[in-house]
């Protein structure tokens, strides 16, 4: 018995770090204790039933339900009647803040799973409140290391009944607040007991100099505060402090550490090892695991997790043994194993509390291969490590053992909480459609500093599933729905392999620049391209249009090519990566499944192909097509034969399979849309395009290949509102169209249109008038303003932070074009980087720009913006944002010139295709485009032209001021 007492005791003591060697001042927040009086057992009303927490977009398989029942069934086994608390480890009654957490997510998780009833979920919870709420606290302050399931009594890691208590440990506080988090979200019910408890506790004693501080009690019987924590359960920990309002900075911040080289890759680790301050530096999976299923791996986490990964595919690679290592208890002394990627100096260390090497107990984690499985389902490795545990259940289906051992291939039959609540999670995370559990949106994902924030190059990121976006009703990132919202994914998802286009041959030179970058922009651009590759899918060559997705818009991959050549011709790639990309992408949009076999549809899987709606939902059959959308990837394809004429005849080819009949009607652009009629019927609508700035920038594009929507291209009258005292335009003076929807002025698509085309005179007229309303809110109220449509961190998730919108000056609109609130709005940096190249003497522009120039992560790319009231920084990440941030850099090294350049030869496919007439597919009429770049004492700048190819453009703009 004592054996098994000393397994506990190193199973309890495992999150507990001695002091830290070094601290740092920081200012210290505490939370205001609010005092709650006794509260009566809690019952579910009828309206949870409703709980998005209920809805399941992924239901598990058979197989995964039969897993999610034998994980469930250990807590029966170990649930004790008394208490409402359950066993750390199989028949023992003894448990840990850690381990009452872990018990929380698997009781939640088993609920929305059907594998039990709301009453016996009332009954549990409530009888474990009432206990918790009412056990010793040590030293009046915090909750004890370890108590005895049975009876609630403070104890030490033998279980034996102590008055005092042995201490408290910061990061099984920070894990039971994420579990409180998530009961009193799926169960709003609860909340207000959950926070009575939490206020009961004196939190904020755990909190030091910004850091996280648990207790421990000293030979001579004084209390002393200890620095808890490393690289990954530290910051895991701080995020569920920071959901109660518990700021922890210096925990949260990844600092100290480094990167070491495992199997080739870099892994992140903490440099405060066991050597200089007594306590491990491990690094292991479960903290990512924890970290992707409930808070999602935002920022660097998602480099960092993956590599993590990635090393110990790799070893597998190496030696033929799979991998799949963590922190795990053993079912033979030492009873507590850490299986590590490295630690203290040594790769693949395996050890004990002590530092000890035990490399015959190195296991094959389950909840390891279970977690890495389920956030990287299409990855192969993550599949192959999975068989190997998946049926290591005991014998009476009463949970799932701890591992397989490496050496003797035998199972590892320790049974416990944490393997087992850690597969229930999982399986409720993958039953949600892969959504954490928590979500971004009120945590904190810091960003490395110093030499760190220059880490080596990516390694290959695992593929995961696609996470949907919300509707969208104009080319704007897509938005994430609340992270408590479970939205619907393919059961599995079948990577397809593209092969790229054969070689072109030797590329053309590169565009020649007016002047070179400067080292700083050379930076602002080598951040800009990271989104790029960080965000690549090797398999097809497409890249997703948002970090947190794997879906693109015909938009989104106009965008990509557009980044692609700005950032072949500014020389932050090679010739050979370019053309590898260029022809990749190329192959794979020949692939795309088209609409009524006409034009690519609204949106794709980047790794399969297949249609998805804005939802990212997969689809059977396309569901329409974007004018807007098919314009942005023309302008795109236009320049890329400019720049280099070798792709000519594969574009030309690509763009003779598709079929224009009904994407221009009447000189105008038309957008498509399958909806069911009033018997169910499916039915196609087209609809003419309107959106302000999306309209015309479109129109330009489809005239360069020759098609005649003078309609549709920037001329004629608009109506205009004043806001600061300038005219904005609000939308064209057109009869007979409905141009009210979505009605509203953002610079985005304006912006776009200038660094491309370059801004024509009715053009320069809006863009100039934008700029100075801006500057002059900025002016009057000191906020500054850089207003466009961006991806935010929290809900609605997309804002178009309008000029005016709905008629009202600087309205916040969601998608839906419904008002939001002002805290929504936006500072744009893609806003703010456009108008610095355009307008490079303004004043304004150059401080808006400077006040976004360091919003980055070295690793993935330039942040959306920060908000305007709060200059929080927004935590997303789009290739529109970078690509516009691209353009921009290009657009001043060539002095300010429009980036797409004409094509003078009119022997191509394209053009030969055009005159030989009766296509069938709706090509021109005739063989001449309708755009041509002019230039005169204001700049140079593409027009429309007449048939017999004079420039039409407006020197005269006649504006409707409202």
């Amino acid at each position: 018995m004592k054996e098994k007492f000393m397994a506990i005791k190193r199973y309890l003591n495992k999150r507990i770090k001695l002091i830290s060697l070094f601290l740092v001042g920081l200012l210290f927040q505490p939370l205001v204790v609010i005092g709650t009086g006794m509260r009566s057992l809690a019952q579910t009303p009828a309206a949870a039933t409703s709980n998005v927490c209920a809805e399941i977009s992924s239901p598990l398989t058979p197989e995964e339900l039969a897993d999610a029942k034998t994980a469930w069934q250990y807590f029966l086994n170990n649930y004790q009647q008394a208490t409402g608390f359950t066993n750390s480890t199989g028949g023992y009654p003894s448990g840990t803040l850690w381990d009452m957490g872990n018990y929380l997510m698997a009781l939640n998780a088993a609920r929305w799973l059907n594998l039990t009833d709301q009453a016996d979920f009332d009954n549990r919870l409530n009888k474990f409140l009432t206990n918790i709420g009412n056990l010793k606290l040590f030293e009046d302050t915090l909750p004890n290391k370890v108590y005895n399931a049975a009876n609630g009594q403070m104890v030490d890691y033998g279980n034996n009944p102590i008055e005092r208590g042995i201490g408290w440990s910061a990061l099984d506080i920070g894990r039971i607040l994420a579990a409180f988090h998530v009961l009193r979200t799926c169960h709003p019910q609860y909340n207000d007991w959950l926070k009575g408890i939490v206020a009961k506790w004196n939190v904020a004693k755990s909190l030091q100099e910004g850091q996280l501080f648990g207790a421990t009690v000293l030979p001579d019987n004084k209390t002393l505060l200890v620095q808890e924590g490393r690289l990954g359960y530290e910051e895991y920990a701080a995020r569920g402090y920071e959901l109660w309002g518990f700021k922890a900075p210096k925990a949260l911040a990844l600092e100290p550490f480094k990167f070491v080289d495992v199997n080739k890759v870099k892994i992140p680790v903490d440099t405060r090892d066991y050597k200089a301050t007594n306590a491990n530096n491990y690094v292991v999976s479960e903290s990512y695991i924890l970290d992707g299923i409930e808070f999602g791996l935002e920022g660097v986490l998602k480099e960092y997790a993956a590599r993590v990964f990635e090393a110990q595919k790799r070893r597998y690679e190496s030696t033929g043994q799979l991998t799949a290592v963590t922190e795990d208890n053993l079912d033979q002394a030492p009873y507590f194993i850490y299986n590590t990627v490295y630690a203290n100096g040594v790769a693949w260390a395996p050890i004990t509390e002590k530092n000890e090497q035990i490399p015959q107990f190195r296991n094959i984690s389950t909840k390891a291969a279970y977690g890495w499985r389920y956030l990287y389902p299409d990855n192969p490795y993550a599949q192959k490590v999975f068989e190997a545990v998946k049926s290591l259940k005991s014998p009476d289906n009463g949970g799932f053992y701890a591992g397989l051992y490496e050496e003797s291939k035998q199972p590892n039959k320790s049974l416990t909480g944490n393997t087992n609540g850690l597969i229930l999670e999982i399986l409720y995370f993958k039953a949600r459609g892969n959504r954490p559990l928590i979500g971004s949106n009120l945590v904190t994902f810091a960003s490395p500093s110093g030499d760190n924030a220059a880490a080596a190059p990516s390694n290959p990121t695992p593929e995961t599933a696609p996470t949907p976006t919300a509707p969208q009703s104009a080319p704007t990132p897509t938005a994430p729905p609340p992270a408590a919202t479970a939205t619907a994914k393919p059961a599995e998802t079948n990577v397809v392999a593209v092969a790229p286009i054969p070689s072109v041959g030797k590329l053309s030179s590169r565009l020649e620049l007016a002047r070179p970058l400067t080292a700083v922009e050379r930076r602002y651009a080598e951040v800009a391209w990271s989104y790029f590759r960080a965000n690549y899918q090797p398999k097809t060559g497409l890249v997703s249009d948002r970090s947190d997705t794997k879906a693109a818009t015909i938009w989104g991959l106009g965008d990509y090519l557009a980044a692609l050549q700005a950032a072949d011709t500014l020389e932050i790639i090679s010739e050979t990566e370019f053309d590898q990309r260029t022809r990749h992408l190329l192959a794979a949009l020949g692939k795309l499944p088209l609409f009524a076999a006409e034009l690519p549809t609204r949106g794709y899987d980047i790794r399969t192909l297949q249609p998805v709606d804005y939802n990212s939902k997969p689809v059977a059959e396309p569901t329409g097509f974007s004018a807007l959308d098919i314009g942005r990837l023309l302008a795109a394809l236009y320049n890329l034969k400019s720049y280099h004429p070798e792709y000519t005849n594969a574009v030309d080819q690509l763009l003779l399979n598709w079929s224009y009949l009904r994407v221009v009607r009447d000189g105008m652009l038309y957008s498509a849309v399958s909806v069911k009629d009033d018997t169910g019927q499916p039915s196609q609508r087209f609809n003419p395009e309107t959106r302000l700035g999306y309209e015309e920038y479109a129109a330009r594009a489809f005239q360069m290949w020759g098609f005649d929507v003078a309609n549709s291209a920037i001329g004629g009258e608009y109506e205009t509102s004043k806001v600061e005292d300038f005219n904005i335009p609000t939308q064209r003076k057109r009869a007979n169209v409905n141009s009210s929807i979505n009605q509203y002025t953002v610079s985005n698509p304006f912006l776009t249109y200038g660094l491309e085309l370059g801004p024509e005179p009715q053009m320069r007229q809006f863009l100039t008038a934008m700029l100075r309303a801006q500057a002059q809110r900025y002016r009057s109220t000191g906020t500054f303003t850089a207003s466009a449509t961006t991806l935010i961190d929290r809900e609605p998730y997309i804002v178009h932070s309008t000029i005016i919108g709905q008629g009202e000056p600087w309205a916040a609109l969601g998608n839906d074009g419904k008002p939001v609130s002002d805290d929504t709005r936006m500072v744009s940096t893609a806003a703010a980087f456009a108008f610095h190249a355009l307008f490079p003497d303004d004043e304004y522009a150059r401080q808006l720009w400077q006040a976004t120039t360091d919003l980055y992560n070295p690793l993935l790319g330039y942040y959306e913006g920060f908000y305007e009231k709060t200059g929080k920084t927004a935590f997303g990440f789009t290739g529109t944002t970078n690509s516009t941030i691209l353009q921009s850099l290009l657009y001043q090294a060539t002095n300010r010139q429009p980036l797409i350049r004409p094509i003078k030869a009119m022997n191509s496919p394209w053009w030969e295709a055009v005159e030989r007439g009766n296509s069938g597919r709706g090509l021109p009429m005739t063989a001449t485009a309708k755009a041509r770049l002019v230039s005169d004492n204001t700049g140079t700048y593409w027009v429309s032209t007449d048939k017999t190819g004079t420039a039409t453009a407006a020197t005269s703009v006649k504006l409707d001021t409202k």
